[in-house]
């Protein structure tokens, strides 16, 4: 029996803290070969991310305005991806979730991806909802018309890598530099600039004790996740997971490149658009 098979109602959870994106990758590359064998039951990485833009496999070069050296002027990478959607920013103060779990219906993986976050924000004050009625490209959540959170992934022999982004307390400018998840005229916004007023969570206050960093929404969002899964969260250690930092950093660097593909193109088999975050 595997552990996968001996754990079917958990969902170990993993923090991660600060790290780079490559690494990130790579990371998700060896827990996903560990999962389809059977090693790892789901599991979901929670981490913050150093600048850098992502290109989904619908990007464009339009969605660099002002060119990569420009970017990387400003201390922001650029780095292409195989995970679906488009153009996105990641930096820190904002919570990056990588769910790497069997899934059946990658339609269904998204819409609960947005509801785990929706109720998240919800325990802060924040009042959410999906847009996924008005397209693909408006995946992700929403408080009213300024987007909180996106979602991206990739799916491949049925587990999934990559998933979702919500902005904490980061710095938002980076998106008005970009066509931030391929919406030209999009508003983006974070926890803190929605909770800049009186607000009241929710959610009973053993959880953070009124703390409302990043750290307090990441445990929220944790128990969020596994709630909507309707899973058991078992915290674990990046080592529990098989995660050794200099041996990620090795394996970025042996990954061979990706390539974007023009948003005209056909979307390849397994990958799957979500708004990237």
């Amino acid at each position: 029996m595997t552990v996968a098979d001996r754990s079917p109602k958990e969902l170990w959870v993993c923090h991660l803290g600060v790290v780079p994106y490559l690494d990130g990758l790579a990371i998700q590359d060896e827990i996903r070969a560990r999962r389809q064998a059977g090693e790892l039951p789901d599991t979901l990485l929670l981490l913050e991310h150093p600048p850098v833009y992502t290109r989904g496999r619908r990007s464009g070069a339009d969605d660099l305005p002002f060119g990569e050296d420009f970017y990387r002027a400003k201390g922001i990478d650029v780095i292409p991806t195989d995970r679906g959607g488009r153009l996105t920013y990641h930096g820190p103060g904002q919570l990056v979730g990588y769910p790497i779990m069997r899934i059946a219906d990658v339609h269904r993986h998204l819409r609960t991806i947005e509801h785990a976050i929706i109720d998240a924000l919800a325990q802060e004050g924040v009042q959410a909802r999906s847009r996924r009625e008005e397209g693909i490209d408006y995946t992700g959540v929403w408080v009213r018309d300024r987007k909180i959170a996106s979602i991206g992934v990739h799916v491949s022999r049925g587990i999934t890598t990559h998933g979702f982004a919500v902005n904490v307390d980061n710095d938002l400018d980076p998106f008005a530099w970009v066509v931030a998840c391929g919406l030209p005229d999009v508003a983006m916004t974070s926890l803190a600039r929605e909770s800049a007023g009186p607000s009241t969570p929710t959610r009973p206050p053993e959880l953070c004790a009124g703390d409302r960093s990043l750290s307090c929404f990441r445990r929220r969002m944790a128990h969020a996740f596994c709630q909507a899964h309707g899973r058991r969260q078992r915290l674990v250690s990046p080592p529990r997971v098989g995660i050794d930092a200099a041996n990620a950093a090795r394996r970025a660097t042996e990954r061979a490149p990706i390539e974007t593909i023009s948003s005209a193109s056909a979307e390849p088999t397994g990958a799957l658009q979500g708004v990237p975050g």
